[in-house]
């Protein structure tokens, strides 16, 4: 297995001084793949994908995002929004000595690679992203509700903010819900992470009813404890390390910079709409990656979820794969295998020198 190793770096934003951490493995000269985590998580959740790509001669980097792990984790909301989190992928790629790199992303992380494709379309030489498509979370909780509900599931009387009401919640009682997660977060990361389940297709999602029910399972940590006291580890996505690294780093950040990245919906959508570059089209290699059995994202149920990237997106390749909505760690070789194929299909003009050297073999 390839090595990978923990770096850190410090950088200047808006006079703010702010630390990043990542992880990183693979040739130094290598392509450069940036994968970004979304909530909650840490860079190490990658690391299937960090050891694949690195042993195929890309070079890796998985950063822990802002609110995250040991890179900076300030309370204060302003450091939560696409825009100052773009500023910090900026940074990394100055650190890192590169120009441009291919940004893979999962959840909140898709947010955050799709806004820095829109603002900053030469520093991405393609982005892939798993389970949030384009146009939807970077503009806000408003075109969350207005594309990604299925009403046939979700009538508006009774469900008006769908399986989003999880996020609606964050806006009326945003210290209550990270209060919530704090107290419980062993068990709210075991229970979290766990596998999708095929019966639950189509169905409503527990998210629905966060509001009604005053919180995240009516905020009863009692039940939540029972639920992960009695559920199998092996019906997680995660192995016992990555499990054991991501509640010690909860733990030592608090879920307070997490759920930060919900807390600026109107000022994400008012930075996207306004400052996107080329009305925000994409010309670059995208690749949107669907888990199926994803009851919140739901963009196999949901059709008008993926039109606003059907749309704007030039050079679109989209993969389905049989999965909850933690596809990376539930379908590692599966996910693996989509964006190589995709790297080999659509991006081999973006490092010509690389695949004629040989250094990635396809294989029929």
């Amino acid at each position: 297995m390839t090595t990978l190793e923990e770096r850190s770096f410090s950088y200047d934003n808006n006079g703010k001084q702010k630390t990043t951490c990542y992880l990183t493995g693979g040739r130094e000269d290598g392509p450069l793949l940036v994968f970004v985590h979304g909530w909650p998580a840490i860079g190490k959740v990658w690391t299937p994908q960090l050891q694949t790509f690195s042993s195929l001669g890309f070079r890796v980097v998985a950063p822990d995002m802002p609110g995250y792990g040991k890179s900076t984790a300030d309370k204060d909301l302003d450091d939560y929004t696409q825009e100052n989190i773009n500023l910090g992928m900026l940074a990394l790629l100055g650190h890192l000595g590169r120009d441009q790199a291919i940004w893979i992303a999962h959840d909140w992380g898709c947010g955050a690679a799709w806004s820095f494709a829109s603002h900053y379309p030469s520093k991405c030489l393609a982005v892939a992203c798993l389970t949030v498509p384009y146009r939807s979370v970077e503009l806000g909780l408003e075109q969350l509700v207005d594309r990604g509900i299925n009403r046939s599931i979700y009538p508006a009387d009774e469900y008006p903010y769908g399986q989003w009401d999880y996020q609606h919640f964050y806006e009326t009682s945003f210290e209550r819900a990270s209060e919530f997660f704090d107290a419980n977060c062993a068990a709210f990361l075991k229970v979290g992470y766990s596998k999708g389940n095929p019966a639950n297709f189509g169905k409503v999602a527990f998210t629905a009813n966060v509001s009604r029910d005053g919180g995240w399972l009516g905020g009863d940590g009692a039940k939540l404890q029972k639920m992960a006291e009695e559920m199998p580890f092996e019906d997680t996505v995660l192995d016992e390390e990555t499990y054991t690294a991501l509640v010690e780093a909860m733990q030592r950040t608090g879920f307070w910079g997490a759920d930060a990245w919900y807390a600026n919906h109107a000022r994400n959508r008012k930075y996207t709409l306004e400052k996107s570059t080329n009305n925000g089209d994409l010309s670059m290699p995208v690749l949107f990656i669907h888990a199926r059995f994803d009851s919140v994202c739901a963009t196999t149920t949901t059709p008008g979820m993926c039109e606003p990237m059907r749309k704007h997106c030039q050079d679109l390749t989209e993969v389905s794969i049989d999965s909850g909505h933690w596809v990376a760690e539930e379908k590692p070789a599966e996910v693996s295998a989509a964006i190589a194929r995709w790297l080999v299909e659509r991006c081999k003009e973006q490092w010509p020198g690389f695949w004629a050297n040989g250094h990635v073999r396809r294989t029929t």
